[in-house]
């Protein structure tokens, strides 16, 4: 298997591959991450298609890829009445799907709720991708994944089961932000236990620093107290990615990567990153098997919907 790294780009991941007959799902195609990642499976042949919240914004961010027929449908992850109305219309088509990129997501907002009274950052990249995948997962084919795009930044802060909304806590963008990337990993921990007996594996990864539209919360002195924490060292700098290299782990674990090595794990830079409790690696509290399963139950409790075990 070729030996992939930081500086590794989405074309360098597929190179030689051919990805016809694949069918995947990308959310948030309207800037950034997801663009790349959806333009470089549909360039190999996969037929892709993207959410976004606003469907004008992502034909005009992919219009210079018109040829590759990325199909767009609308979903705002922040209104759970939008997620189901997708995920009911992709249902209605009867077809099924290889791969479930979840790489959509908020960062650092100020205080705010969903539709449905969640704190946003929370809702938006844990509670609609919650929602998503699990109704879209019984029609993932056998040796399909699921792809969740968490961030270092679950360092920052571990799941509050007991007040997810910062109703009794004081609020901290980026520990919010913390707590819904941690949520991430324990969701893709719990998520591939249920799946495996399918022949499914979840995985969620870091795709590194990289200067999109999701940043524009994040001031500079944000962006410099995050390299601080992250890296435990005041004087840290962010190592800044282009937008291929950032979407390069996505695609390695959504076509490339061995589904036994990546299956419940958390991934940096196209390799599965070990765990730890320091600042280098992933963080042992997302990986905790019971805090998944306390987060799954938590998450049906908030979303009013059960998801029973495949």
């Amino acid at each position: 298997m070729a030996q992939f790294g930081a500086e590794t780009t989405t074309e360098d991941v597929l190179a030689g591959i051919d990805l016809t007959g694949k069918r995947v799902l990308v959310t948030g195609v309207s800037a950034g991450l997801g663009i790349e990642t959806a333009r470089a499976a549909a360039a190999h042949g996969a037929q892709v298609i993207g959410t976004a919240r606003d469907l004008g914004k992502a034909a005009t961010a992919l219009a210079e890829h018109s040829e590759l027929g990325i199909e767009v449908l609308e979903c705002d992850l922040a209104s759970l009445a939008s997620v189901r109305g997708c995920a009911d219309a992709l249902l209605g088509r009867d077809e099924a799907f290889d791969v479930i990129i979840a790489n959509a997501g908020v960062m650092n907002c100020p205080f705010g709720h969903t539709a449905d009274g969640f704190e946003t950052q929370f809702g938006t990249n844990h509670l609609g991708h919650f929602v998503l995948v699990n109704r879209l997962a019984p029609r993932l084919r056998p040796g399909g994944r699921v792809v969740i795009v968490s961030s270092s930044a679950h360092q920052f802060a571990d799941v509050d089961l007991d007040d997810p909304g910062f109703e009794k806590t004081d609020y901290d963008p980026m520990v919010a932000y913390g707590r819904s990337k941690t949520a991430n990993i324990l969701f893709a921990v719990e998520l591939d236990r249920r799946l495996r007996g399918r022949g499914i594996c979840a995985t969620a990864l870091h795709p590194g620093g990289i200067m999109t539209e999701l940043m524009r919360h994040t001031t500079p002195e944000m962006l410099q107290d995050m390299a601080a924490k992250a890296a435990g060292n005041a004087g840290a700098r962010v190592k800044v990615k282009t937008v291929p290299q950032g979407a390069a782990t996505s695609v390695w674990a959504a076509f490339v990567a061995p589904a036994e090595a990546i299956g419940g794990r958390y991934l940096v830079d196209c390799q599965v990153a070990e765990v730890a409790s320091g600042r280098e690696g992933v963080q042992a509290y997302a990986f905790d098997p019971e805090r998944a399963k306390a987060l799954w139950a938590r998450s049906e409790e908030m979303v009013r919907e059960r998801f029973p075990e495949a």
